[in-house]
């Protein structure tokens, strides 16, 4: 049976300081804001990916431990050079990682959670909207 639709996602993450971290996304990344909430900023990652920052509420939480928001990029190593003329240290260079076939590296964004930066170099991967 075939599920309803899905046309875009959305990745939440909760901060104490909302400022400095829609700096980071729109500023030190990049990323285009399309709503501001309030409390909350939503970001374009892709075509149909978004990534919403709010500020913490009871309910929620600053919690890092074990999330990753991984970027799929083309030029992984564009990404790496951005982030160091920016001030952000990534953890290490970009590698290749041949249990997972990706090439990248990991960063964190001001609450500790870590971003990957990576190139799939599996063919099977969708290289776009509708693969």
């Amino acid at each position: 049976m075939a599920h309803p639709p899905i046309d875009q996602s959305v990745v939440w993450v909760y901060t104490e300081d909302l400022d400095a971290t829609t700096h980071f996304y729109g500023t030190v990344l990049g990323l285009s804001p399309v709503l501001n909430q309030g409390g909350c900023e939503i970001f374009r990652m892709g075509a149909t990916g978004f990534l919403g920052v709010c500020r913490v509420r009871p309910g929620r939480y600053v919690e890092p431990k074990g999330v990753v928001i991984t970027f799929v990029t083309p030029d992984v190593d564009a990404w790496h050079r951005h982030l160091l003329a920016q001030g952000v240290h990534p953890e290490g260079p970009p590698e290749h990682k041949p249990a997972f076939n990706i090439y990248g590296f990991f960063a964190r964004d001001p609450n500790g959670y870590l971003l990957e930066f990576q190139r799939f170099l599996n063919p099977a991967w969708p290289s776009g909207v509708g693969d």
